[in-house]
């Protein structure tokens, strides 16, 4: 019996077809991790509603898992660089599921946050694998046809996510949603058995940082937590003095550390390449748009224009679906025409649209929503793949691991310096708002109101006047429009880091030697792209 299936699977699974094969188990993996992004965020209010969670729980539920996902991203690549690839990509798909179960069986808000925590651990194992694996099995020329149809898929997630998430929120419990992942993993886990071939870095020694990962931790931990608490505990109060404090102190230590070891968790010599800087740079910037564009639009669709989170999620497809198209387009023109004028073009567009969004009032009507939801996802799907090449082509191949983690990692501290930032923000400029309207409101209740309004501006209770109620409507949108502005703002920026540091050639060849050693890789001799490759 067993025969006849190894046999099976030869004559399924050849030298030919098996890079295409490995594709699409990461790809399948990749879409567990991004919908659960994606559905977490259109439940938040009903989480709220159900558990009685706080603000501060709320923001929690989505930056536990982004702040022990950006931590752990770097360890998870090189790990796996070291161990093997695959091994540490099954470990974290495991240990992602047994956190859903754990999730949807939570019983209060803390319970909640800590799984989601131990769900963003297991996330860091698998992502750097996905695009480490696959820039494993692409050459150069192929590779950006692959991570386009890799950002393709993650974007089918993003799509399908807010749909889903939203159903099941409303017709059974927003714990359903957390439901779904074990199955999923099942079949990634068989899938990826059945087609991924294990890979890991021959030239790297057996030995894993444990000082950096701890400087890095209690770094990031520091100043995530001042950015989300600062609000609450008062930017200037000891405390969050503190924090900043030790973030700069861990990020000294880290540096250092890593400048010294013989077995560092960061190659430093990989930011001597332009294109990888600005990918990282671009990252960061592009995510934290995109997360706190989400996060905070999806309170604003259910909290002031009173969608159900069925139909808060259905708005968000546009974005979603323009990605689906524009994200393995974008990694076709990649191999062909580079990732520098792609990522600078979608950068501005993505600037465009959050523009757009600002303009929003307290009866914004769908219509006047839609075009800046389209123009996201069209900006977004010419920068995720074409950056993605541009960081991975900037590096050796044996290096695919611990590459794939940084950029991973820029990603995801950008998206939680995204949802905090702009917490922040719709806070300390809705206070003014609040102050003004409420003039005869005592002043501790007024302070209460506006540590609320990163909530969503939700306001409730029999004693609530429809002044009140007006008010913190009004000083969240607001405050909210000049947060999608500043975002359009900083997202121009990284439009012109793109065009700066990116290389101007295509980026389908092999870096040079020098490369790995950290020398820019642009100014290699590239072989020409066949332009008839895809």
């Amino acid at each position: 019996m067993t025969s006849r299936i190894k046999a099976h699977q030869h004559r399924l699974i050849t030298d030919e077809n098996s890079r295409w094969w490995t594709l699409g188990a990461m790809c399948f993996a990749l879409f567990m991790i991004m919908l659960d992004n994606t559905v977490v965020n259109v439940a938040l209010p009903s989480i709220q509603r159900d558990l009685h969670a706080s603000l501060s729980s709320l923001e929690w539920t989505v930056n536990a898992y982004t702040l022990t996902f950006a931590v752990l991203l770097v360890t998870g690549g090189r790990l796996g660089d070291i161990f093997g690839r695959r091994r540490m990509f099954i470990f974290g798909v495991v240990v992602f599921a047994l956190s859903s179960l754990a999730i949807g069986l939570a019983p209060s808000d803390t319970a909640l946050v800590a799984f989601r925590a131990v769900q963003g651990i297991g996330a860091a194992f698998m992502m750097p694998a996905t695009l480490s694996i696959i820039t494993q099995a692409f050459p150069p020329h192929q590779r950006g046809t692959a991570i386009g149809t890799w950002a393709g898929v993650s974007a089918l997630a993003l799509a399908i996510g807010p749909v889903v998430g939203g159903f099941l929120t409303q017709q059974v419990s927003w714990r359903a949603i957390f439901f779904i992942n074990p199955p999923i993993a099942v079949i990634a886990v068989a899938v990826t058995l059945f087609a991924t071939r294990e890979s890991r870095d021959e030239t790297v020694s057996r030995t894993i940082d444990y000082p950096g990962i701890a400087a890095v931790t209690v770094s990031l931990t520091a100043l995530i937590l001042a950015l989300v608490e600062g609000n609450r505990w008062g930017w200037s109060s000891a405390r969050i003095i503190t924090l900043f404090a030790i973030a700069a102190a861990g990020l000294a230590a880290f540096i250092a550390i890593e400048m010294r070891s013989r077995s560092p968790m960061v190659d430093f010599a990989f930011y001597r390449s332009r294109s990888f800087l600005g990918a990282n740079i671009v990252a960061f910037i592009v995510s934290f748009a995109m997360l706190a564009m989400f996060f905070f639009m999806a309170l604003y669709l259910q909290n002031i224009l009173h969608f159900t989170p069925l139909q808060a999620g259905v708005r968000f497809l546009p974005t979603t679906l323009v990605i689906i198209v524009m994200g393995p387009l974008a990694g076709r023109l990649t191999d062909r025409i580079g990732p520098r004028p792609l990522m600078t073009l979608g950068l501005v567009t993505v600037a465009l649209a959050l523009l757009l969004q600002s303009r929003i009032t307290v009866h914004t009507g769908y219509g006047t929503l839609l075009p800046g939801f389209t123009l996201m996802g069209a900006g977004m799907g010419l920068v995720m793949s074409p950056m993605s090449t541009a960081a991975m082509n900037a590096v050796d191949r044996t290096k695919a691991g611990v590459a794939s983690g940084v950029l991973s990692m820029s990603r995801m501290v950008g998206g939680t310096f995204g949802v905090a930032v702009m917490g922040a923000l719709i806070t300390t400029i809705g206070r003014s708002k609040i102050d003004a309207g409420l003039p005869h409101v005592p002043a501790a209740t007024r302070a209460a109101i506006a540590n609320s309004l990163g909530g969503g501006g939700a306001v409730t209770g029999h004693h609530v006047s429809a002044q009140i109620v007006t008010t913190v409507r009004e000083a969240y949108v607001s405050a909210l429009s000049t947060g999608l502005l500043i975002g359009a703002a900083t997202t121009l920026v990284g439009a012109v880091v793109a065009w700066v540091l990116i290389q101007k050639t295509p980026t389908g060849a092999e870096p040079a030697p020098a490369a790995i050693a950290g020398a820019e890789p642009e100014t290699a001799p590239e072989p020409p792209v066949e332009a008839g490759i895809v």
